[in-house]
């Protein structure tokens, strides 16, 4: 499963549009994070059932990790797009952005 920040700077929709790509790739599957923090039933059941997580943070906030965290899941896979070189407020939401977090997103989950 990936989880994404999906927050209003350049970096959340970075993050965002990696977590799309993985999933289209067939790296992962995009999952609710507002179902996480809102402790909805299925969301959460099906969440501990994953195998395998993905948290994508688009800054050092890790609002994704704390949802996960906070919502009682350990063990996860964190990726964090600003320890990339990319910085919250100074970065364009550009296709080779998203590639180059895909392909580290790809990296880390293998």
């Amino acid at each position: 499963m990936i989880f994404a920040c999906s927050g209003a700077a350049d970096v959340g929709k970075v993050a965002d549009r990696t977590a799309r790509e993985l999933t289209k790739n067939g790296v992962g599957k995009m999952f609710c994070l507002a179902g996480v923090g809102g402790r909805v039933a299925g969301i959460i059941k099906k969440t501990g059932e994953a195998s395998d997580i993905l948290a994508i943070d688009g800054c050092d906030l890790d609002c994704t990790k704390n949802c996960l965290d906070q919502a009682g899941f350990a063990g996860f896979k964190h990726l964090r797009i600003t320890d990339l070189g990319m910085e919250k407020g100074r970065t364009p939401v550009t296709e080779e952005n998203v590639v180059k977090v895909v392909a580290k997103g790809t990296e880390v989950v293998s």
